[in-house]
């Protein structure tokens, strides 16, 4: 038994278009959004400490590691 739904071409073409619609941001409902109205946690701030602690680290590494590679 073929259960799938068959769609005529101007059906295809009317979902195909639907789907690209933009979000009308006129009409909006944040409060069926919930997270929408989350606060941002704190990780984008510790993104960069963690980025400029490890260049720390690598750059110590290369400095200290290569100087001692010598015989």
């Amino acid at each position: 038994m073929d259960t799938r739904e068959s769609k005529t071409r101007e059906e295809e073409k009317e979902h195909v278009l639907n789907q690209r619609m933009p979000e009308d941001f006129e009409n909006a409902e944040p409060q069926r959004q919930p997270e929408a109205k989350k606060p941002s946690s704190g990780l984008h701030k510790l993104i960069p400490l963690v980025i400029i602690i490890l260049g720390v680290i690598v750059a110590g590494y290369l400095i200290l590691g290569v100087g001692n590679s010598g015989g």
